[in-house]
């Protein structure tokens, strides 16, 4: 059996993309240009944040995104490899934030940080229920 790892600032997940049309400003309807969209941006930045501590939480766990900083400094094209870190900066409780930063070949895309929240899957969507 393999042992869970902990909560601690330092876990980093990475993750590499290639910018298709389905991943554009002009796709999604957040501009009207054919590079990746902010929205797409996020959503991978946040993808590797899961990924990051999805071995550290408990059976039954899961985080969900509370706060975002996002700072979109170049376009990609399509066609464009871009690579996403995300890193576990600071745990207090059952917040937990990130820093991410997300690169193409050439130059620095975008950076930010997430802030997402552990919880209970269950108890999470049984108070949605009512």
């Amino acid at each position: 059996m393999l042992a869970r790892m902990t909560l601690t600032p330092g876990l980093r997940a990475q993750l590499l993309t290639m910018v298709e049309k389905s991943d554009t400003a002009m796709k999604l309807g957040s501009g009207d240009v054919p590079v990746l969209a902010t929205p797409r941006m996020l959503a991978l930045a946040e993808q590797a944040t899961i990924q990051a501590v999805a071995g550290a939480l408990d059976p039954g766990q899961t985080s969900v995104g509370t706060k975002v900083v996002l700072e979109h400094l170049a376009g990609s094209l399509i066609g464009t490899h871009v690579e996403i870190t995300a890193e576990l900066t600071e745990v207090d409780g059952r917040r937990l934030v990130f820093g991410f930063t997300a690169r193409d070949r050439n130059t620095t895309v975008a950076v930010g940080t997430i802030e997402r929240v552990v919880v209970d899957r269950e108890r999470f969507l049984a108070k949605l229920a009512r």
